[in-house]
């Protein structure tokens, strides 16, 4: 089977990328809405929730990855994750 990246990373395309990305938005949503951050308890409930669903997001991604996604998940850099998931920031990595 051929390799659909032509770095041998991971691409945004493969499955479960589209659902991290989902997830990187769904985050900024909770994030900026005044509205949720009245209820204190609910808000920091629904920020460990999606917290939670990107960690095992992030842990279902097919390997490799970019390094430069790697670095931004690790680190919980997710504002410059989703940056790169939307082609926003330039890649790591070999260029064939």
């Amino acid at each position: 089977m051929e390799d659909p990246t032509p770095n041998g990373f991971a691409s945004p395309d493969h499955f479960g990328v589209d659902d991290l990305r989902d997830a990187l938005r769904e985050r900024l949503a909770i994030i900026h809405d005044e509205a949720s951050r009245r209820d204190e308890e609910a808000h920091l409930a629904r920020l460990r929730a999606i917290s939670e669903k990107i960690d095992k997001l992030q842990a279902a991604l097919p390997r490799p990855l970019d390094p430069q996604l790697a670095h931004y998940l690790q680190r919980q850099s997710y504002d410059k994750a989703l940056e790169f998931l939307e082609g926003r920031a330039t890649p790591a990595g070999p260029k064939f």
